[in-house]
């Protein structure tokens, strides 16, 4: 007997982003926009820019689609609280949307996530369980986990990106880069996205389309969970095998999230792939040239864009550097290891 379909996920419509951006707004902060003749010069563009949501309140954009989330809840919903599962960044961004919101916390953080991140999660007010994987991948593990913990105490399981909610929060960085790169006379012609499960290419590549049905849309993952790339060029969501080292530890879905592959799939976005090195080369750029601080998830796309990957001459970049969330002593670590 063959299985029922499942119903494709929703997208999400302009208006639906423009309003989460519009109440995601007393939460967030504008993240500068960086012009770069560095990057267009390395990168071989016409014009190169930068979207510093490192710079983001709790360190990432992941606080724009956990604050409009929150937004979405009953008033019976937020007074129970919210569980979800997270390496690092959509905990803190959940844990400081909550915090605003005034909405309980609780994150599950596999056991070998950074001690930075869990401690900045817990300094914001959230309830922080630790979940232990062994070979099973470990969001896996951490997401089984969760659902147990929103079973027993009656909380409201969040996913960190496979709702079309957290895609539409997301949307907001790219919504507020098009409003930059406006006041300056300017358009993108290539937009490169960082991308673990997808809710921020699935929000940016929604707002980008909907404004410029012209533009390149570029997913940028770590070689090895490349489940977004390889889901788009097959034209279904495919899952990649676990246990793949990398540096990038918040990008480690090995596949895409059905509501961000939908919205992906729709905006036309293809996807490449980027190894270590070049993510190291990365980070180290952002710092001595952009001065920013970028961790190895957020620096996936810039990755890309020095390395040559992105087709580019003759036209206009924009790459999202989407996390911050780095000791210095990892961070010190990592751009040492380079070459």
């Amino acid at each position: 007997m063959t299985a029922p379909a499942q119903p494709l996920p929703r997208i999400p419509s302009p208006a639906e982003l423009a309003e989460a951006f519009a109440a995601t707004g007393r939460v967030t902060v504008r993240t500068p926009l960086i012009s770069s003749p560095a990057l267009a010069e390395a990168a071989g563009a016409t014009r190169a820019f930068v979207k510093a949501e490192c710079l983001q309140t709790a360190g990432s954009f992941k606080i724009r689609g956990a604050t409009w989330r929150l937004t979405r809840l009953s008033p019976e919903e937020r007074r129970a609280g919210v569980v979800a599962y997270s390496s690092g960044n959509f905990a803190q961004g959940l844990a400081a949307a909550g915090r605003a919101e005034g909405v309980p916390v609780t994150i599950v953080m596999p056991v070998d996530a950074p001690d930075a991140k869990r401690r900045a999660t817990e300094a914001m007010g959230a309830r922080v369980v630790l979940s232990h994987h062994g070979d099973r991948p470990r969001e896996e593990a951490a997401s089984a986990l969760a659902r147990e913990i929103a079973s027993a105490e009656g909380l409201v399981l969040l996913h960190p990106f496979d709702d079309p909610a957290i895609v539409a929060g997301q949307a907001g960085a790219a919504l507020e880069a098009l409003e930059q790169l406006a006041e300056l006379g300017a358009r993108a012609d290539v937009v490169a996205c960082p991308v673990g499960g997808g809710g921020l290419i699935g929000g940016v590549s929604l707002a980008f389309r909907a404004a410029d049905p012209d533009v390149r849309l570029i997913a940028v993952e770590p070689a090895g969970y490349d489940a977004m790339g390889q889901s788009l060029a097959a034209g279904a969501r495919r899952r990649v095998a676990s246990g793949t080292a990398t540096i990038c530890d918040a990008l480690q879905a090995t596949e895409p999230g059905a509501a961000p592959f939908a919205a992906a799939r729709h905006a036309g976005v293809t996807g490449l792939a980027v190894g270590d090195d070049e993510v190291r080369c990365a980070m180290l750029f952002a710092f001595e040239r952009l001065k920013i601080v970028v961790e190895p998830s957020g620096a996936v796309a810039l990755a890309a864009a020095l390395a040559g990957r992105l087709p580019v001459a003759g036209k206009n970049l924009l790459v999202f550097a989407t996390g911050g969330n780095v000791a210095f002593e990892g961070f010190a670590a990592l751009v040492g290891e380079k070459g």
